[in-house]
């Protein structure tokens, strides 16, 4: 009787869906941003191509050519120093930020256009420059930060902040310092700062080609204790990696907002980095390749990089897609642990779906019986159409910064943001690292006899890969109910992937140049750190929520490699009710004094002698602390007490073989009769079978007892 409900309810809501599509599909309202829209394209150096031999950290960075401090009522520079040519088209986000409109900088109607009080226009914004101001906030009883009055501040008695916001680099950077109402009006009074500075940090997905938004209170509210404990905060709307994972650009824009702040206020006792996803692995990337920006680290549910992250991510629409529309048997894999076999991270029956519906939906489109599922993964809950976002130059924006020829003139994805540090192919893309050539999708699951022969030669026969990007267009998304609520008509991608013709779906192969140069320029973390840090999360794998904690080992495993150990790398899970946050910023506080006050003991020594790897309960209580309580299966140990507590998941490439560390492009490939010969598939393969998988992967499947084909032997 539920499954009839069930079934009732899913034709109910296509029924819907597909009359509101008809009726409001032509009658779309026009977006927000229509009026501000990006409508010609400045010109720039597209064709510079960046070398950064033998390794970003072994490269001297330039002198600094902009005059610090910027002062107010200026403008600061719109011109990175050192890594590489302003991205067109830009739009400008100082009105989402509170800044008013941008200054002009061009009559050739490059950028936004900016009206006078007429709403007429006065000139064009290409590079989205604000004036330096100063503004007032308090911070409230419920740590909420609030705006004062220039007149307001100078009578006020509690906690005041004098706020600094301007544009670096094109991007909107804020200062934070925490004052008395005397020193209102005087710009370089600090009696209340405990010389401690905290760079913020900031996560999310993006591709470039915006400014960003970035609000005091927003930046305020995530330090508010620190901010009533002493610390002064700086940040910039270019280390939110929801603009931008060129981590090059982030690190040049982190020098420079930091540049100002001590331009001002001089040199602090140490400056900590904070912020999570990918506000933590920009804090790993920046200490891995550079100095002078940070001191100490601590990133909250961390990925090591975003692009060795691509090469498990993009698996997911490929599975999700097999598994909804080109499985043999898609009944078998209804059971969603069943699934979690061969996708790694997990994956819960009856779990609900936000967007369900659009399952029977699509399936109903292609011909198929539709089904509603019953359950879901963190493949769908965590990473649901990030794969056109990053992966597909065609996608853009679902809201309309730009106006229709630049969209059109446009290649929008990751590797097009990244193209002058990866190249650009023949048609003109950027480079893409992601590859799936002699993969075998379940390798584990099938010698742990968890699936059969012939579903494993299912998978790897219809799983594909993504099509070339001169090959890809443009999703079927509709928008009749906003762009929050986005209805997908080509669910996963599916147009985009290749199918399986005569043979097996072609794989796809990665750029070795893009690889090589992803290593060389520091996208890649690598381990090469030797900072204090302090790896902090909640335990989410039961959400589904993308931020998994096996991530953290990823990066511990990388630093181990590179420096023989990872005694400066402390790893903290917490129940998702507690926050260790304040927990981590004292004992930071404890092991950056102690190297600054005994700088010949080195930061091993300097670390306070409590701080050891932990797991939290509810409470805040410790549930277990020391050497191995995170021991499991990523480092081939029985479980520890913290593994037992909160299990980790894997990845699909894990699950396909893969070593745990991750940091892996593309895998040098052995033939079948040699994988054969090594016992790869046990003792029972037949001739058949054999045949099978050469006619799946012509070239040889993954040897992973060998390194990385993408990487350079020099690093």
């Amino acid at each position: 009787m539920i499954k009839w409900f069930k079934w009732v309810g899913s034709l109910i809501v296509i029924c819907i869906t597909i009359i509101t599509i008809l009726i409001l599909w032509p009658q779309l309202a026009e977006d927000e941003f229509t009026h501000r829209q990006v409508r010609s394209i400045a010109p720039s150096e597209n064709n510079l191509l960046l070398d950064f031999y033998p390794h970003i950290a072994k490269v001297q960075r330039p002198d600094e050519t902009f005059q610090f401090p910027i002062e107010i009522g200026q403008v600061g520079p719109a011109e990175s120093l050192y890594s590489g040519p302003n991205q067109y088209p830009f739009f400008c986000m100082t009105l989402d930020s509170g800044l008013g409109q941008p200054q002009v900088d061009n009559q050739l109607g490059h950028g936004v256009a900016v009206y006078d009080k007429h709403n007429q226009v006065i000139g064009y914004s290409k590079d989205c420059g604000v004036k330096t101001r100063l503004e007032y906030y308090t911070i409230d009883n419920n740590l909420d930060p609030q705006s004062l009055t220039l007149t307001q501040a100078q009578t006020f008695s509690g906690p005041l902040f004098r706020v600094e916001r301007g544009s670096i680099n094109r991007f909107i950077y804020t200062l934070v310092m925490p004052i008395t109402k005397d020193e209102v009006g005087d710009r370089s009074a600090q009696s209340q700062w405990n010389q401690r500075l905290i760079y913020q940090f900031n996560g999310g997905s993006g591709i470039g080609y915006r400014q960003g938004r970035q609000h005091a209170w927003k930046v305020m509210q995530r330090q508010a204790n620190q901010l009533l404990d002493g610390y002064a905060v700086i940040s910039s709307s270019g280390n939110k990696t929801s603009y931008t994972y060129n981590m090059l650009l982030a690190e040049d824009t982190a020098r420079r907002v930091k540049k100002q702040f001590t331009s001002l206020y001089g040199q602090p006792l140490y400056t900590v980095g904070i912020g999570g996803s990918g506000g933590g692995l920009a804090q790993y990337l920046i200490a891995q390749n550079s100095t002078g920006i940070l001191d100490g680290l601590i990133p909250l549910y961390s990925y090591p990089d975003m692009i060795t992250q691509t090469t498990y991510a993009l698996d997911c629409d490929l599975l999700n897609n097999y598994f909804t529309f080109r499985a043999d048997n898609k009944k078998a894999w209804r059971d969603w642990e069943r699934r979690r076999l061969i996708e790694g991270m997990n994956a819960i029956n009856d779990f609900p779906q936000k967007a369900g519906f659009l399952q029977p939906l699509n399936q109903l489109m292609a011909g198929f019986v539709p089904s509603f599922p019953d359950g879901n993964s963190e493949c769908i809950n965590g990473y649901f159409g990030l794969s056109a976002f990053i992966n597909n130059p065609k996608q853009g924006f679902l809201r309309q910064f730009f106006a229709k020829p630049v969209v059109e003139q446009t290649n929008w994805s990751y590797w097009q943001d990244m193209q002058h540090v990866f190249g650009k192919d023949k048609h003109g893309f950027g480079n893409s690292t992601w590859d799936n050539v002699g993969v075998q999708y379940g390798l584990n699951a099938l010698i742990d006899g968890k699936i059969t022969f012939a579903e494993f030669v299912d998978i790897n026969t219809h799983i594909g890969a993504w099509k070339a990007q001169n090959e890809m267009h443009q999703e079927h998304i509709v928008t009749p109910l906003g762009t929050k609520i986005p209805l997908w008509l080509s669910l996963w991608g599916s147009d985009n992937i290749t199918h399986a013709e005569q043979s097996a779906a072609p794989r796809h192969q990665g750029n070795l140049k893009a690889m090589e140069a992803a290593y060389r320029s520091g996208q890649v973390f690598i381990g090469k750190v030797t900072l204090p840090i302090i790896d902090a999360r909640h335990y989410l794998e039961n959400e589904l929520d993308m931020h998994h904690m096996s991530a953290s080992f990823y990066s511990r495993l990388r630093i181990d490699k590179a420096n023989g150990h990872s005694n400066n790398h402390v790893i903290w899970v917490a129940h998702k009710d507690h926050d260790p946050t304040t927990q981590a910023f004292a004992l930071m506080d404890q092991w950056l004094l102690n190297i600054k006050e005994h700088s010949a003991e080195g930061v091993l020594s300097a670390k306070p002698k409590q701080l050891q790897d932990a797991c939290f309960n509810e409470d805040g209580s410790v549930h277990a602390k020391g050497e191995h309580v995170f021991d499991g299966q990523w480092n081939n140990k029985p479980d520890g007490a913290c593994q037992s507590r909160f299990p980790m998941y894997s990845t699909s490439r894990i699950e396909a073989g893969a070593p745990w560390a991750g940091d892996l492009f593309k895998c040098a490939l052995m033939d079948i009769n040699t994988a054969v010969q090594q016992g790869l598939y046990g003792d029972s393969i037949s001739p058949d079978d054999i045949n099978a998988l050469k006619r799946i992967f012509p070239h040889g499947v993954c040897d992973y007892s060998k390194p990385d084909v993408g990487r350079p032997i020099d690093i």
